[in-house]
């Protein structure tokens, strides 16, 4: 029914928003202060095929409709030719509400007429009904359409055109699998629908998957729908949904599909133009949102930033936004500090440079935790979160690993945010392992770690791999026995802890300078433990009589013993137990005796029960130096009066009792190794009574597991065994060890070890390889420098009889000085003399005599310009070259 049979005047320019069909479209103009008005146009005398309905939702005997054959050609014809391109038409008739007349590519009826190209293209047909012979452009379609049927076109090609009806997929059967195939790579697509900014329909190509995607890391304001049907919109949402189809509908584009989480898709919009998700971030019309922030591939921190510009232009949605105020001046906000302590998996205490302790909470991640654990804490006293909450043992062994010892950069705001370097960030790594949670803050919450964003994703890489806390396992279990007190206990495992020489542990805890709690982790028990063979100052502490006041230097003992060794990876050897169920014995770390380092630094006195130890007569040494300085507890110490030690002045003066040793070894550190030779015999027997009783017993071979700190028995390259530590184990073919009795050191299949029998370990007689290194003199740092002083040692000591006396301790063992056996001349002094080594001065009084001497010889080796002194004066250039300090 033609309602007016004269065509209409031309309208205003329109922008063309939508193709629907290859003969209906949808124009819009332009936006003035909001979303523009539309039109739905219908091109007259033509019909293309309509394209595939999906069956309405709730209506069982509704079904999916394919597409009709060109039909799809048709529309993406025009959708190339037209969309986004400004287009002018003219209505010629209405029917039904519906407007049909003809379209024109340009600004005005000169441009391309679309109808005419559809039907020479053989995409469209014409209506031939009510043909009317004086309508001249009803006329030019039946030519264009006779034209395309001779050259068979489309619709009039050979074979109906079923090879061009889409297979469209409305549904994915496993959308979280099809996303993780894609390895997040950018697949091509449509955008055939815009829900609202951040909401699309999307055809996947090539396949025709008709997917719902939703953009990660953003939500724009959305169109609530009410009871009754109707929808009403959020503040700015339909200018956002405008700003959304204006730029991506029915364009190409390509899509990140980043993950899917609840069957709801999640990805990000690639167009030549830019990034969508950045775009609406900028003009206000999204916000950030934490939980799909995590999967975005692009780089959060653009989002971040994107979102950032939005605020501080208050723009749109925050039109209303007031900035938090700083709490932290932006030059105190950084502070580099050395990490004493894992508190826990969110919380750490560090040193700054000013010597002051600071407790810093990590920011925006929350630790391991136990529900009720308040209310367990209250039942059970002895209480124990660190191996009873599931993780957060692992969480803190994994932080303490990363971190104890080390210097951190730490950033703070109101949270802290440590991290060792630029480029790995601990926290991260935390949270990937599922040993931490992200905490989720309020949409107006700023106050988050400068790394939220990262945290976010690695919580989601722990969730999508089920790691720690994430996992669907079986929760680990920590049956940690703490044996603290407990003295039958402690009987149990005394012999075990004795057997085991030097075993493995963790400082848990410092009560005072010479008494620790130790995490055994291959015995999984917790002890106490007291330091051998010292006598360090008490802490106060409540008793029967009241609380008892600290002694001088407590807290400075108990501080440096902290700072050595609290939460460190230490060696003990248990040698006793005292009545309260406390063991007794030796700590060492990194190859300090940290009994002997209280000594030193004048924080412990020797007791008489170390006089049985191998560590006696180093500790009498470092408590002597101490004394005559009249350090710290010594600041009071009086000498005895002058006449009590005038038959003694020259004993006073240096102490030379030099005994007789072989030498077994000397490192590339200029240490050396020597054997007693009053004890030599006994080492002789002891071997071969040991390879007797192992010839007429053989190890089996491969049975024996070695473990860092063991004694065992090793077979070294001449075919014997020998006597041994293990110091290292890094897989069973490669096995560091120690021979205790030569001082040398190997690397050994396990095959080659097994258990030392219990008739010959060191409690039958004690390791008899101790280490010594020169007295008086510098060891070059210069590798060739030093090597050269080491080849001119091992040729003229090692394997021969020297005398030695020791002349005052080291931080890790005694200084000697060695005299050769039968001439009598002094090792050391020779070295100097040949001008290989410079002297160390050293200012002991009773040592001025041996030092002068030396220095003597460092001026005849210097006019000689011996080695070093070549150039004469030995100048600033020359000790860069030697390794030696200026």
């Amino acid at each position: 029914i033609y309602l007016n049979s004269t065509k209409s005047q031309q309208q205003p320019l329109k922008t063309l928003k939508e193709v629907l069909s290859g003969c209906a479209i949808i124009v819009r103009g332009q936006p003035r202060g909001g979303p523009p008005p539309e039109r739905q146009i219908n091109l007259s005398n033509i019909r293309a095929g309509a394209l595939a309905r999906r069956a309405a939702q709730g209506q069982p005997e509704s079904k999916d409709t394919p597409d009709e054959p060109w039909a799809f050609q048709a529309r993406e014809f025009l959708r190339k030719k037209l969309i986004g391109k400004e287009v002018c038409f003219t209505v010629e008739y209405k029917n039904m509400h519906r407007e049909y007349g003809m379209v024109y590519l340009g600004k005005d009826t000169t441009g391309e007429n679309i109808a005419e190209s559809l039907v020479s293209e053989g995409l469209a047909t014409v209506r031939r009904e009510g043909f009317r012979g004086n309508n001249p452009e009803q006329a030019r379609l039946c030519d264009l359409e006779d034209q395309s049927k001779a050259s068979k076109k489309g619709l009039w090609s050979e074979g109906g055109g079923a090879q061009t009806i889409r297979n469209i997929k409305y549904t994915i059967e496993n959308p979280r699998n099809f996303v993780d195939s894609l390895h997040q790579k950018p697949i091509n697509a449509i955008i055939e629908h815009v829900r609202d900014g951040s909401v699309v329909r999307a055809l996947l190509l090539p396949d025709y998957y008709l997917v719902t995607v939703m953009l990660s890391g953003v939500k724009c304001p959305t169109f609530k729908r009410e009871a009754d049907g109707t929808e009403t919109p959020e503040p700015f949402a339909a200018e956002a949904r405008f700003f959304t189809e204006s730029r991506l509908l029915q364009r190409d584009v390509q899509i990140i599909l980043e993950s899917c989480p609840n069957q709801i898709i999640l990805g990000t919009i690639l167009h030549p133009n830019g990034n969508i998700t950045e775009l609406l971030l900028k003009e206000g019309f999204a916000r950030c949102v934490d939980w799909s922030m995590a999967v975005y591939t692009q780089g959060a921190e653009k989002l971040r930033a994107a979102e950032r510009s939005a605020k501080e232009r208050k723009v749109r949605i925050w039109k209303d936004y007031v900035a938090p105020t700083a709490n932290l001046d932006q030059k105190d906000r950084q502070f580099v500090a050395k990490v004493m302590q894992v508190v826990n998996a969110d919380a750490m205490v560090v040193k700054l440079n000013s010597g002051e302790y600071k407790t810093i909470h990590l920011s925006s991640i929350r630790p391991p935790r136990n529900e009720g654990e308040e209310k367990n804490k209250d039942k059970d006293k002895r209480f124990r979160p660190l191996y009873d909450i599931p993780y957060m043992f692992e969480a803190r062994e994994f932080l303490r690993k990363k971190l104890i010892g080390k210097k951190v950069r730490t950033t703070e705001s109101h949270t802290n945010t440590p991290c060792v370097n630029q480029n790995e960030y601990l926290l991260s790594a935390l949270v990937s392992k599922g040993l931490a949670t992200v905490i989720r803050y309020r949409q107006d919450d700023d106050q988050r770690s400068s790394h939220y964003d990262e945290l976010l994703a690695a919580e989601a890489r722990a969730i999508k791999n089920g790691k720690g806390l994430h996992s669907k396992k079986e929760v680990p279990i920590h049956r940690v026995a703490d044996i603290s007190g407990e003295t039958q206990k402690a009987k149990q495992f005394l012999p075990f802890l004795q057997r085991a020489g030097r075993s493995e542990a963790v400082v848990e805890y410092v009560f005072s300078g010479s008494r620790l709690k130790l995490y055994m982790p291959k015995e999984t028990c917790l002890i106490t433990f007291l330091l051998a063979g010292i006598e360090c100052p008490r802490s106060s502490r409540n008793t029967p009589g009241g609380m008892q006041v600290a002694e001088p230097f407590s807290d400075e003992a108990m501080l440096f013993t902290k700072e050595l060794v609290l939460q460190r990876e230490v060696e003990v050897e248990v040698e006793s137990m005292d009545k309260a169920g406390n063991f007794i014995g030796w700590l060492h770390i990194e190859g300090v005796n940290l009994s002997v380092a209280l000594v030193e630094n004048a924080l412990s006195k020797v007791h008489f029960t170390a006089e049985r130890s191998a560590y006696y007569k180093t500790l009498v040494a470092a408590e002597e130096g101490c004394r005559q300085r009249k350090e710290k507890i010594w600041a009071n110490y009086e000498e005895k009066p002058v006449e009590e030690v005038v038959h003694l002045s020259e004993e006073k003066e240096r102490v030379a009792n030099y005994k007789p040793v072989y030498v077994t070894e000397i490192t590339d550190t200029l240490h050396f190794y020597a054997q007693d030779v009053e004890t030599g015999s006994q080492l002789e027997s002891l071997m071969e009574t040991m390879r007797a009783e192992i010839a007429a017993q053989p190890p089996v071979e491969g049975s024996y597991s070695p473990r860092r700190g063991d004694y065992c028995i090793a077979k070294f390259a001449d075919g014997e065994w020998y006597r041994a530590r293990v110091e290292k184990v890094e897989s069973p073919a490669k096995v560091h060890v120690f021979y205790i009795d030569y001082g040398n050191r190997e690397v050994v299949s396990s095959t080659r070890l097994a258990p030392i029998p219990p008739a010959f370990s060191t409690r039958t007689l004690p390791v008899q390889a101790t280490e010594y290194t020169f007295a008086f003199i510098q060891v070059p740092q210069d590798e060739d420098a030093r090597a050269d002083v080491v080849d001119c040692v091992v040729r003229d000591i090692q394997n021969t009889q020297c005398l030695l006396n020791v002349e005052y301790s080291g931080a890790t063992c005694p200084h000697v000085t060695i005299q050769f056996g039968d001439t009598k001349e002094d090792v050391g002094l020779g070295l100097v003399k040949e001008g290989l080594v410079m002297v160390d001065v050293r200012k002991e009084k009773h040592l001025q005599k041996m030092v002068t001497e030396y220095l003597n010889s460092q001026e005849s080796a210097k006019s000689a310009r011996l080695n070093i002194w070549r150039y004469g004066d030995f100048r600033a250039d020359d000790a860069d070259e030697f390794g030696y300090s200026r």
